[in-house]
């Protein structure tokens, strides 16, 4: 059973999925998961991969936006966890990158912003 914050997380990356359908991508997969760590989304935007990491707040005073909380140690994590999927897959010469997108309140709705090419491969 999820608990409030799970159940946040699974609605707000619902969303974005929506989202990013509605803006053209073509959703492979959800919630990727291997050893190495876990990818919200991977998407096919025209001819390149997209690995969407999905950041959402309950509420604009806490914590600052979103997309700060895509720390280094996290966007090596989802480096290793891409390079893994493009492997597996047989897709190491596609062309990649990294969005992410964010989801604030704002009054009686949410804000999303697709930032794209948040960062760059970040493994070591």
């Amino acid at each position: 059973m999820l608990n409030k914050s799970q159940k946040f997380g699974r609605a707000s990356e619902a969303l974005a999925a929506d989202i990013l359908r509605r803006s053209g991508y073509r959703i492979l997969a959800r919630n990727y998961r291997t050893k190495m760590g876990e990818i919200d989304i991977i998407a096919r935007d025209g001819e390149t991969i997209v690995f969407v990491e999905v950041k959402a707040r309950r509420d604009r005073g806490h914590y600052g936006h979103p997309k700060y909380a895509v720390t280094r140690a996290k966007q090596q994590k989802i480096s290793k966890t891409a390079l893994y999927y493009l492997k597996g897959t047989g897709q190491m010469g596609c062309s990649a990158r990294f969005d992410v997108v964010t989801l604030t309140p704002c009054g009686d709705d949410v804000r999303c912003e697709i930032v794209r090419n948040a960062f760059e491969l970040a493994y070591g």
